[in-house]
């Protein structure tokens, strides 16, 4: 009975891993690994500011375009999603239908994960420029 209930009330981690899973994992897989990696330049960038300003310079831009790469890996998702959703339509011949919803949930849920790792590295890098030494 617990179980059940578990199953039920997946609670915030369940819900991310079911959509996580439904933007389809292999684009959402790298849009992740972007997003640690983009963190952790971040965090060398956080933790070499004072000893090592140079480097922390160079994280900064490290995670900029990691992040960038994140955003560029969504957007691809994102049209190869549309492209699915598309022959989807083609093949029922009426708009409407389960796959061409899947198709654009998978390309939403692509974009959306991207945005989050574009975004969550970027806050950084502008906290960390704004308390670095000229």
């Amino acid at each position: 009975m617990k179980a059940i209930l578990l199953l039920q009330n997946t609670g915030f981690f369940g819900e991310l891993l079911k959509r996580f899973v439904e933007g389809g994992p292999f684009f959402m897989t790298l849009i992740l690994i972007c997003l640690i990696i983009a963190l952790i330049f971040l965090f060398f960038g956080f933790s070499t500011i004072k000893n090592n300003p140079q480097k922390s310079k160079k994280m900064i831009g490290l995670a900029s375009d990691v992040s960038i790469l994140g955003l560029v890996i969504a957007l691809l998702g994102s049209i190869i999603g549309l492209i699915e959703a598309f022959d989807a339509i083609d093949a029922v011949g009426t708009i409407g239908g389960a796959k061409m919803a899947g198709g654009l949930k998978v390309s939403f849920l692509t974009t959306f994960f991207g945005s989050i790792t574009f975004i969550v590295p970027r806050i950084g890098i502008i906290i960390l420029k704004g308390i670095q030494k000229e």
